[in-house]
């Protein structure tokens, strides 16, 4: 993992005489996916604000990550807010946990705000090219890292595809986030399921070696029970984008989108920036307000910006992926800053 503290150019965009008013830890996964953006763009806004100033650990297993919060090991994490749900039940990567202590730790996690910017996606190299992605087998496919919540909606998306399970009819091949691009690049596998932003950086690079293919998810496929089964399971939601905007995202490089209708329609991993809940409320508070006046930074920072979907404006949960069996609350201070600008808040995220 990388370690970086971001500091530098962006503190020098601070006003004079403005200092930190606090140092804290956090984690986030490897950069070119919408997580590791969001991240270190919230850790930007809060240097340029005098707020605080985040040391960023990079590509780190979220999965751990969750955990670090919830024993205080960390300040601030993204979160995928199926690992809260895995964590309080103690099972999944927590079963070592045990469902007792996995309880006690879950429920000391805090939300700051939301975000659901990495989309399910499936793909291969044209020079390889898959026949028919309902008929998977026997292929090597990139599926995720070797644990966590994006190994969980890349083997979903294949048993959806293909009615197939990971290592019965096809084999899946996990790399830490940080191996993901060259195992791709590498010829290892004949084609991958990602989490991926709009524009997903890893495509990107991956195009740079010769010309990919992106699928959707069929119309079909998406309303079976399966399907919706999928984008309704905890940590998911829905995703759409009109094809001609996804498709815009892309030009320039070598990146054929393939859908069945006029959207690109898949399922989103659901976010969170976590924390304790023994973190101060009043720094809570001046972190959260610094995020939420910092909404052009995130979405012009980037290209995949406009696409994060974090929450600006009213938070009702359910759209957020926190309201139904994943069952997080927000801090105190958090709910007062958005409060405070004129945002409701759902009573199922107060704690």
């Amino acid at each position: 993992m990388l370690r970086t503290v971001l500091m530098g150019a962006t503190l020098a965009l601070a006003p004079l005489g403005v200092a930190a008013q606090a140092t804290l830890t956090a984690e986030t996964s490897s950069p070119g996916g919408p997580a590791h953006y969001v991240s270190t763009t919230f850790a930007a806004a809060l240097d340029s604000a005098g707020v605080a100033t985040l040391q960023m650990t990079e590509g780190a297993t979220l999965t751990n990550s969750v955990q670090a919060v919830a024993e205080g090991r960390v300040d601030v994490a993204t979160a995928p807010l199926i690992l809260p749900f895995l964590l309080q039940r103690g099972i999944g990567p927590y079963s070592g946990v045990g469902a007792e202590k996995g309880a006690e730790l879950a429920a000391g996690i805090r939300a700051l705000y939301f975000h659901a910017g990495a989309h399910q996606t499936f793909g291969y190299y044209d020079s390889k090219p898959v026949a028919n992605i309902r008929k998977l087998d026997g292929l090597r496919i990139w599926n995720g890292p070797p644990r966590g919540a994006a190994l969980t909606s890349g083997r979903a998306m294949i048993q959806l595809f293909a009615g197939l399970k990971d290592g019965e009819g096809y084999e899946g091949v996990q790399t830490p986030w940080p191996d993901a691009v060259s195992t791709v690049t590498g010829g290892a596998v004949d084609a991958w399921s990602f989490p991926s932003g709009l524009p997903g950086g890893r495509e990107i690079q991956f195009s740079a070696a010769g010309a990919i293919t992106i699928h959707d998810v069929p119309s079909d496929l998406l309303n079976s029970e399966l399907g919706q089964q999928i984008v309704k399971a905890p940590g998911h939601a829905p995703f759409s984008v009109p094809v001609d905007v996804y498709r815009a995202a892309y030009e320039g490089n070598d990146i054929t989108i393939v859908t069945d209708d006029d959207t690109f329609d898949s399922y989103s991993t659901a976010f969170a920036e976590i924390v304790q809940a023994s973190m101060p409320e009043e720094l809570v508070f001046d972190i959260v307000t610094a995020m939420l006046n910092a909404q052009e930074r995130f979405e012009q920072g980037a290209p995949m910006g406009p696409y994060l979907n974090i929450t600006f404006g009213d938070i009702d949960g359910v759209s957020q992926g926190a309201c139904g069996a994943v069952q997080i609350k927000m801090h105190p201070g958090a709910i007062r800053a958005y409060e405070a600008q004129g945002h409701t808040i759902a009573d199922c995220l107060r704690p």
